[in-house]
C-alpha cells in the first residue's frame, strides 16, 4: 500500500508494517474502540396501499449521506455516518429510512492527517455495517432490500473542503 496517500485521493494510507509500530511501543495510526447505532427510524406512512402502487409504477429512491466527526478526548473521536433514504411512488411516500451509525476511533497520526482520517477512512470502515442495516431494515419493513452502492468518501471530503473554502464562516 502506498505511503504517500496519493492513491487515496490525498487521504493518509493505513499501513500495517507487520506490527512494527506496536513492537516499538507506538499506537497504531487508527483503531476502533466501538461501533453502534445512534439512531434508527423507519416509516412506511402509506402502507399497505403503496404496495399495490409499486406494482404499477417504479419507485424513485433518494439517498443522502453525511459524515460528522467530533473530538471526545485527546486523539479520541466519534464519527457518525448518517444515511437518509426516501422511497416515493409518484408523489406518494413509500418509506423513509434514517440511520445514524457511530464509531469511536483512536487516532495516532500527524495533525494534518486527522481530518482526512476522520472523514474518509473512518466512514469507509463504518459503511459496510450501515449498508447491512439499511438493507435489512428496508426488507424487514416489507419492501425490497435497499442496497447502497459504493460511496466515494474521498470525493465527499474534497467537496466538503471546497464548500468550506467557498463559504467561510
Amino acid at each position: 500500500m502506498a505511503e504517500d496517500g496519493d492513491e487515496n485521493g490525498g487521504a493518509p494510507a493505513i499501513t500495517d508494517n507487520d506490527g512494527e509500530a506496536e513492537a516499538a511501543g507506538e499506537a497504531p495510526p487508527l483503531s476502533i474502540a466501538a461501533q453502534y447505532i445512534k439512531d434508527l427510524s423507519f416509516e412506511a406512512p402509506t402502507a399497505p396501499a403503496v404496495f399495490g402502487m409499486m406494482q404499477q409504477q417504479e419507485p424513485e429512491i433518494t439517498i443522502n449521506i453525511n459524515v460528522n466527526a467530533q473530538p471526545l478526548q485527546e486523539n479520541f473521536f466519534e464519527v457518525v455516518l448518517q444515511i437518509h433514504a426516501e422511497c416515493k411512488v409518484g408523489e406518494t411516500v413509500a418509506f423513509i429510512l434514517e440511520v445514524s451509525y457511530g464509531g469511536l476511533f483512536s487516532l495516532n497520526v500527524a495533525p494534518n492527517e486527522v481530518q482526512p482520517m476522520l472523514l474518509i477512512e473512518c466512514p469507509r470502515l463504518l459503511f459496510p455495517f450501515v449498508r447491512y442495516i439499511v438493507s435489512d431494515t428496508s426488507r424487514d419493513g416489507g419492501f425490497p432490500p435497499l442496497m447502497l452502492g459504493p460511496v466515494d468518501f474521498v470525493a465527499m471530503y474534497h467537496e466538503q473542503q471546497a464548500a468550506a473554502q467557498n463559504n467561510p464562516s
